[in-house]
């Protein structure tokens, strides 16, 4: 993350690190090899894997006026596509019409970019330059990024030139479940729950044999007392 630390570790970033106990870490993230200013992140094969396996991410661009604004994209998995070792891209789909983000990429086109995996407490942020594309102008890569995107209609193409990125540890991620998640993994809960309750079925039935053969004892008992206090009457009469 040597290029993702040069543009978060301000001086006003570092001064609280240095504050809080945090800077020896932070300025050995500064000092990594390759860690020179204008030297972007590679995206390598765990960053691409990851990005084509999520099926969301939440952008983060800035207005005119400093003031940030956060939206979700979300699609099926693969609709970010991995153009290159430096470059994202995605087929932008009409949505509720304030173009937001897309007016905030048209002034500056610096973004933050946080994808999620809650399942297995995952997390990757990167920090690019988008730049938003007219379907006309570029067909080749309206072809490419259309093979994987998200239903609607495809307003405009956006790319992103990727400038650093930073695998966060799980600490404070909520793990939740998407749908297909659990359709995956509920096959193995239903079958165990089955087997459970096989086997509290069979339980249930040991049970109940054995509370039919302690009241078939417990009338025995009641016959055996009977008899011994018979015994017993007659002893006592000389009979």
């Amino acid at each position: 993350m040597s290029r993702y630390a040069h543009l978060a570790y301000t001086d006003s970033v570092r001064r609280v690190q240095r504050e809080q106990g945090s800077a020896s870490a932070a300025a050995r993230a500064l000092a990594r090899p390759g860690a020179e200013e204008g030297a972007a992140d590679p995206i390598g094969a765990q960053e691409a894997a990851f990005i084509a396996s999520r099926d969301g991410f939440y952008l983060g661009s800035v207005s005119e006026t400093g003031w940030p604004y956060v939206q979700y994209r979300g699609g099926p998995p693969g609709f970010l596509h991995v153009l290159d070792e430096g470059t994202l891209g995605y087929a932008d789909v009409r949505g509720n019409r304030q173009y937001i983000s897309t007016g905030n990429v048209r002034a500056d086109g610096r973004v933050a970019l946080f994808l999620m995996d809650y399942a297995r407490q995952a997390r990757l942020k990167i920090f690019g330059r988008a730049e938003i594309r007219a379907l006309d102008e570029h067909p080749a890569l309206a072809e490419r990024l259309g093979r994987v995107r998200t239903d609607g209609r495809v307003e405009r193409l956006v790319t992103i030139r990727v400038e650093g990125f930073n695998w966060n540890c799980p600490q404070h991620i909520t793990p939740r479940f998407t749908q297909s998640e659990l359709v995956s993994a509920l096959p193995t809960v239903h079958a165990h729950i089955a087997e459970v309750e096989g086997e509290n079925e069979r339980l249930l039935a040991a049970h109940a044999e054995l509370a039919r053969h302690n009241a078939a004892l417990e009338q025995r008992n009641a016959a055996l007392d009977e008899e011994v206090r018979a015994l017993r009457a007659r002893v006592t009469t000389g009979g």
